[in-house]
């Protein structure tokens, strides 16, 4: 899961990011209006986690912007703001969900997964796929029935593709799913991650589309 995280107080940041990190995410965090607008147009994530106290500029504000020009990033607003005027006008500009400071990490995470789930229509935290299942929220994989041990890029590669099934993927993208739009990595990197998913779960579980990029390909029997 690639996130984003706006938010520009250095304490809270530094948690939410380390936190979710231990939980295989892959995060970019900014901490103004401007450098998340420019975030979300450079790259491809899976959720935002957006605070509304920014220095430069509401994150109300910037929400109803990216919802206007129909930007569907889900959205997850982080504030202290309490009051149910505040909560209701969140969710009435765009908001997916409405988290109130304090929080608990394993209650925030478990809502970015509830996000994706309802993004990508499905109700359940399995996903299958032929032999393969996956769980989502806690990383477990296995075929046949028995537990595969993947590594969190690993992980990080099989989620982007079962998260979009029919879509292809460019490299691009799945560069940003694992690593981060702002880090430097080998231009191979992401082959060799695709190479290692194919020797553990088959070789017809990442499709090559040339000239485009990968998606997710055939089931194993």
């Amino acid at each position: 899961m690639h996130v984003l995280v706006v938010e520009d107080d250095e304490l809270i940041a530094t948690g939410v990011v380390a936190g979710l990190q231990l939980h295989g995410m892959t995060v970019h965090r900014v901490a103004t209006a401007a450098a998340a607008q420019a975030a979300q147009d450079g790259a491809s994530f899976d959720v935002c986690i957006l605070d509304l106290g920014l220095p430069d500029e509401d994150g109300m504000d910037l929400l109803r912007r990216w919802r206007t020009r129909e930007q569907h990033l889900p959205v997850l607003v982080l504030t202290a703001r309490d009051a149910v005027e505040h909560r209701v006008a969140g969710l009435q500009a765009g908001a997916d969900d409405y988290l109130l400071k304090p929080f608990d990490l394993a209650e925030l995470v478990a809502r970015l997964h509830a996000l994706l789930r309802r993004a990508a229509g499905r109700s359940a935290d399995r996903i299958s796929h032929g032999a393969l299942t996956f769980e989502v929220s806690t990383g477990e994989v296995h075929l046949h029935g028995m537990p595969v041990e993947l590594s969190r890029r690993e992980l990080a590669l099989l989620r982007a593709l079962l998260q979009h099934p029919r879509q292809i993927l460019t490299g691009d993208h799945l560069r940003d799913s694992l690593y981060g739009f702002d880090q430097d990595v080998e231009s191979n990197a992401v082959n060799v991650h695709i190479h290692h998913l194919r020797r553990k779960l088959g070789p017809s579980i990442v499709e090559t589309v040339r000239g485009q990029g990968y998606r997710l390909g055939d089931p194993t029997s």
